[in-house]
């Protein structure tokens, strides 16, 4: 199977050469060309921004709260414009209770709007909130349920890291952006609309002063926005490269202690955060210097209001309420202004993040459900190839071709061959997880590729050279593939397997956990678990792919003739090296670089004098395994 990892290894940014400590960071450095389609970005914002569409009441009262808010925080600077001109007024005619009723009621207005814009924001940002967790939610679901999708032909070509970054930082990324990025937007842009309106009927020319920071915080947005987009990517390719370091680290520690490879590691990982480190550093200076530029910009012009204001009080022309008026207006929008830049990054990472996040979401997996797929129902297990021929993506000779064999209930094939000749993977094109090139493959009788796969994969069961358990119990291990079975069942399962005295002397029994990948068992106690899971299901066609190697001989005699007395009613195919595996299979074939090149019984294949026949000597008289010698014999 090819190991190489065409799909995503172009997306990695190159590391920065051993030894050499990374200097500042340029945009130039970036290579903007090579990771933004600045047309996609739109595109995807508005994409972002549709996932929040199911829950459009939850939005719609976020909105309208926003919009309260937005018009009580206008109010504000109108009723202190009128408060400071009461308050001119009674210091004019005196501190009469008639001068003072005005004032009075003014102040109990603006204490009132200041708690209903309290109010209305809080229940904005609650309504907000809400739903980017809800988003958040349901991209989850939809991340987790499109990697249970996608074939081996997917998973074979992606490392895990890569798809664990993608899954949280990134799917943080979007909902991010629409918990808090969104509202603020949308604060923003009524406060500016809402609020210039308002202001230009009372004086333009002061309106015009007052928003003269806009287009150099538009400018300064923009270039941004761009910069941002850029950084955000290349930090989650990193942060990428980060979690791929740490999950093959922690899954590959005994290795790495074996090998006293400590100090190698931490350097590995050192380097990469380095980088990591310089692209947020650089992410925050371009923040920092944004968010500056725009303050200048913002206090700049409500200097010059202040000053052309004060002129024209002086000449009457403009009352000094209404000067506190613009002011207070300023005021309200320094916050909003600040957030602009955060506005902002929050965007290009939610861009950045959900292309990455689209692009699995939008993979549609090479193996599924045909549209009129047949579900098969008590399948009896009979199993043809025929002229069956297949390769890897990218390999360039086939890995089967010409394969011809059939399997019938009751009956046992075993596949011997050289490492690489195809063995495993007949094993994999059974339950499709890779689709044929030519010929077929039918389950009594259908073309396997017309098959619900649920149905498919629910008679079909493998034990496989690669053994994976879960961090369970070992009962929740065996009842994998059927959660809801009996304990009997369960038991009858590894007793099949031989492993159910060694489980029954473990500390909680069947209750005990095995471990992260089942650590606490040894290889062959591993093996006999992998096939006691796929006993359980009761299985039509039952493949044990190379399951064996890890037990001793006479635990392996006693699992033969347990699956010797369980398969009456079912097919069985054995992938082994080790001969003495498949000494009593109904039919025996040899593979060698994907061609059958011989077939039939152990005593046939003996007579022929062949391959069968010299790898048998040669595993016969190797002296460290006399007792496999008259296992064989």
């Amino acid at each position: 199977m090819p190991t190489t990892r065409p799909a995503f290894a172009s997306m990695a940014p190159p590391s920065p050469s051993a030894g050499t400590p990374p200097g500042p960071l340029r945009f130039a450095d970036l290579r903007p060309a090579d990771v933004v389609d600045v047309s996609a970005m739109p595109r995807v914002l508005r994409r972002v921004m549709g996932l929040a569409a199911p829950y459009w009441r939850r939005l719609a009262l976020a909105t309208v709260a926003t919009l309260g808010a937005a018009v009580a925080s206008l109010a504000l600077p109108h009723m202190l414009g009128r408060a400071v001109d009461e308050a001119h007024a009674v210091a004019q005619a005196g501190t009469t209770a008639r001068t003072w009723a005005p004032l009075a009621t003014t102040a109990t207005l603006v204490l009132l709007l200041g708690v209903a814009r309290g109010m209305l924001l809080m229940t904005s940002g609650y309504q907000g909130e809400a739903v980017g967790q809800r988003v958040g939610y349901d991209l989850r679901l939809a991340f987790f349920g499109t990697l249970q999708d996608l074939g081996f032909d997917f998973h074979d070509q992606v490392h895990t890291g890569e798809l664990i970054t993608r899954g949280m930082l990134d799917l943080e990324g979007v909902r991010g952006f629409i918990e808090q990025g969104l509202q603020r937007l949308v604060l923003l842009a009524l406060l500016l609309g809402v609020g210039a309106t308002m202001m230009a009927l009372v004086d333009p020319l002061m309106t015009v002063l007052a928003l003269g920071f806009v287009p150099v915080v538009a400018t300064m947005a923009a270039r941004t926005g761009l910069v941002m987009r850029v950084t955000w990517t290349r930090l989650q390719e990193r942060m990428a490269l980060l979690t791929r370091t740490m999950e093959e680290n922690l899954q590959g520690v005994r290795v790495v202690r074996a090998y006293a490879a400590k100090a190698f590691e931490l350097a590995r990982f050192d380097r990469q955060s380095q980088e990591a480190l310089r692209l947020a550093n650089y992410r925050i200076r371009i923040r920092a210097g944004a968010i500056t530029a725009m303050q200048t910009a913002f206090f700049a012009a409500m200097a010059l209001v202040l000053w052309v204001g004060a002129m024209r009080v002086a000449a009457g022309r403009m009352s000094v309420g209404q000067l506190t008026q613009f002011l207070a207006f300023m005021t309200i929008l320094q916050q909003p202004v600040r957030q602009i830049i955060m506005i902002v990054n929050s965007a290009a990472r939610a861009t950045s993040s959900g292309q990455r996040l689209f692009e699995i979401l939008d993979r549609a997996p090479a193996i599924a459900d045909p549209r009129d797929a047949v579900p098969i129902d008590r399948p009896a297990g009979h199993v043809r190839f025929e002229a069956v021929r297949f390769a890897y993506p990218g390999a360039e000779h086939p890995a089967l071709a010409d394969i011809d064999f059939e399997v019938r209930p009751g009956r046992l094939l075993g596949i011997v061959g050289a490492p690489g000749s195809g063995k495993s993977t007949i094993a994999h094109l059974i339950p499709r997880f890779y689709d044929v090139a030519a010929g077929r493959i039918t389950l009594d009788g259908h073309d396997v590729r017309t098959l619900s796969l649920t149905s498919l994969r629910t008679a079909v069961a493998i034990a496989a050279q690669d053994i994976f358990l879960f961090d369970q119990p070992a009962a929740a291990n065996i009842a994998y593939a059927v959660p809801d079975a009996a304990g009997d069942r369960i038991v009858a399962a590894a007793r099949a397997a031989r492993i159910d005295e060694h489980i029954a002397a473990m500390p909680l029994g069947y209750a005990t956990p095995v471990g992260e990948r089942g650590v606490s068992l040894s290889g062959g106690q591993r093996q006999r678990m992998s096939i006691a899971r796929s006993l359980a299901p009761d299985p039509a066609l039952l493949i044990l792919d190379d399951s064996l190697s890890a037990v001793d001989t006479a635990t392996e005699a006693q699992l033969r003739a347990s699956l010797r007395a369980s398969r009456a009613d079912k097919a069985t195919i054995i992938i082994a090296h080790r001969l003495s595996a498949v000494m009593d299979a109904d039919e025996i074939i040899v593979l060698d670089r994907g061609r059958i090149v011989e077939r039939g019984t152990h005593l046939s294949l003996m007579a022929l004098g062949g391959r069968y026949a010299a790898l048998y000597r040669m595993q016969a008289d190797q002296p460290s395994r006399p007792e496999m010698a008259e296992t064989m014999a």
